[in-house]
């Protein structure tokens, strides 16, 4: 790894962590007003969309808690160190989400029920904060959110937060134009939907990432063709690919060499190759034409 790469990736950590604390802060400030209007002008939109942000501050807390854990060294009992916490933390991100979402749907269907008075124009004038204070924190996240799991889930938690606050402020003023408290309702039960789907793909991946399947900004088809295609490679196996963590990938390949005089040369360029395809760690090892591998969990 070169100097300059790991400059720009400990630049990058230090970054993030910058970004998450003051995303921290003003979710958190703005949970406080949301709530409280919520209970004074009695708005289960609002208390709603104030329960979620809760736990998007707290998915927050939790990545930038992971962030720092995969910044610590290895140890003899975690020889990759802490990376793995990344994709741990975004499966527990997602499953916050879904008890979320549970809760706003039990809530709703009783507000159905038993549906109260609602103050249109202090739902919308609250959700107007939301839609300013989501907005920005998405737009801070937005940078690196390509590169992260962690930090996609957070942006598209925090985009998602946007659009349900320009709801919530249609909802406030339609009760405001119409007197029909029940849309706070089902403005709330939209979010909920709106989290399901956004949640499930986050869902999906930091669980298959937490069983070592192969990463979806990985395609392995294309990486096995390049792999055949470097010179000097008989044939290849063994070829298993994982996550490291969010952001870092890892392999074990075995290859059979054409000729074993070139085994540096290829070894070097089967990595280099892996490197350029998004598996920063790879284990590479050399087998000699004809030969027959030992390892008792080989699959060819």
């Amino acid at each position: 790894m070169s100097h300059q790469h790991v400059h720009e990736h400990n630049h990058t950590l230090t970054s993030l962590n910058s970004i998450f604390i003051v995303c921290i802060v003003i979710n958190l400030l703005f949970v406080v007003i949301e709530a409280g209007a919520g209970f004074i002008f009695n708005s289960l939109g609002l208390l709603s969309d104030a329960g979620h942000n809760l736990s998007d501050v707290f998915s927050l807390l939790l990545s930038l808690f992971a962030f720092r854990m995969s910044k610590h060294r290895s140890t003899e009992h975690f020889t990759y160190g802490y990376k793995k916490s990344t994709v741990l933390v975004s499966l527990l991100n997602a499953i916050i989400l879904l008890i979320a979402v549970g809760a706003i749907i039990i809530e709703s269907i009783y507000k159905l029920k038993t549906p109260e008075h609602v103050s249109g124009a202090a739902v919308s004038w609250t959700a107007g904060i939301g839609i300013i204070v989501n907005g920005v924190t998405a737009w801070l996240l937005m940078k690196n959110q390509k590169h992260d799991l962690n930090v996609r889930g957070a942006f598209l938690h925090m985009a998602m937060d946007t659009l349900v606050s320009v709801g919530v402020v249609i909802s406030g003023i339609i009760i405001m134009l119409t007197g029909f408290v029940l849309i706070d309702t089902f403005i709330s039960l939209a979010i909920a939907l709106l989290i399901l789907v956004s949640t499930w793909k986050l869902l999906k991946e930091s669980l298959f990432l937490s069983l070592d399947a192969v990463p979806e900004s990985i395609n392995l088809q294309e990486v096995r063709k390049h792999i055949a295609e470097v010179p000097g490679v008989e044939s290849f196996h063994h070829f298993h690919v994982w996550a490291m963590s969010t952001t870092e990938n890892a392999a074990t390949i075995h290859i059979v060499l054409k000729d074993l005089t070139q085994m540096e040369t290829v070894k070097h360029a089967v990595k280099e190759e892996l490197c350029e395809h998004g598996i920063q760690h790879s284990t590479v090892e050399c087998e000699s034409p004809g030969s027959h591998c030992n390892d008792s969990c080989c699959c060819r």
